[in-house]
């Protein structure tokens, strides 16, 4: 554990050097935060029904997915695991003395951090200063900000045992690209990135509701809404906890399987 923590703090030092590209992400988050925001409250003002999230929660959601985009979205990915794969240079990896699977969810993990710490706080001083409709609220009881700051860690960690499925794929496929649009469309869509689940037909929150991307995203963001009661919150986390055994349980298994049938060719 202790060379994995290192690795996670010198990943994540290294990460955090990166302010101009911080910049230039922010800049596109608050663009797109708008973009969502307009359309949710086009929706919203012309809707005969009564939603199951208020508008003031869609747009504290907005502005919670767009903060934490490292933390939430499976498109973000390191390119160099990619190439590691398709160019052979796995062999490298595999004569380093721990598992390959820690080491990349720690590489991972930090990617996503250090991109999320750089990003997020400017995110929410202008979405907590902007005007009314479209500033973002704070939580309704400190019970739900601690049940999200939880659920968000779960969520994160779920999201890079998801992730480590897309690399493990690429061994079989040797397409990283094939891979990564198959895992970004359907972890997107049922993550609720695109649309939160409550507002999706009833038959697609089914389907959202067996699957593990909903708690990526969607949980933990309407929990710090408060559309999830804190009591229900409590459930939530221990079907997260759930998830995040079962995916690296199967991950590792998956990960020894697939080593063992890796062949390197070249000299």
């Amino acid at each position: 554990m202790k060379a994995y923590y290192s690795v996670l703090r010198i990943r994540l030092l290294n990460g955090m050097q990166y302010r101009a590209a911080a910049w230039a992400g922010i800049a596109t988050q608050f663009f797109f935060g708008f973009i969502f925001i307009m359309a949710f409250e086009a929706f919203y003002s012309h809707s005969t029904h009564q939603a199951p999230m208020s508008l003031k929660e869609v747009i504290t959601f907005v502005w919670l997915q767009q903060a934490f985009l490292a933390l939430i979205t499976l498109w973000f990915r390191d390119s160099e695991l990619f190439n590691l794969i398709t160019s052979g240079n796995i062999a490298y990896e595999l004569c380093l003395p721990w598992s390959i699977y820690g080491f990349w969810f720690a590489k991972l993990l930090a990617q996503r951090v250090s991109s999320a710490l750089l990003r997020c706080f400017p995110v929410l001083m202008v979405a907590f200063l902007v005007p009314e409709p479209h500033r973002m609220t704070l939580p309704p009881s400190a019970a739900n900000f601690l049940l999200f700051m939880a659920a968000l860690l779960l969520g994160v960690l779920i999201l890079v045992s998801i992730s480590m499925f897309l690399y493990l794929s690429v061994f079989l496929t040797m397409s990283p690209a094939g891979s990564l649009v198959i895992f970004t469309m359907l972890g997107e869509f049922f993550s609720g990135l695109l649309l939160p689940v409550p507002l999706m037909p009833e038959w697609l929150q089914k389907i959202a509701n067996l699957l593990p991307f909903r708690m990526t995203a969607d949980f933990p963001l309407r929990v710090y809404s408060g559309n999830i009661p804190a009591s229900e919150a409590l459930t939530g986390i221990l079907i997260q906890l759930g998830w995040l055994i079962l995916l690296v349980g199967l991950g590792i298994f998956s990960f020894k399987k697939v080593l063992r049938n890796v062949v390197v060719q070249g000299g």
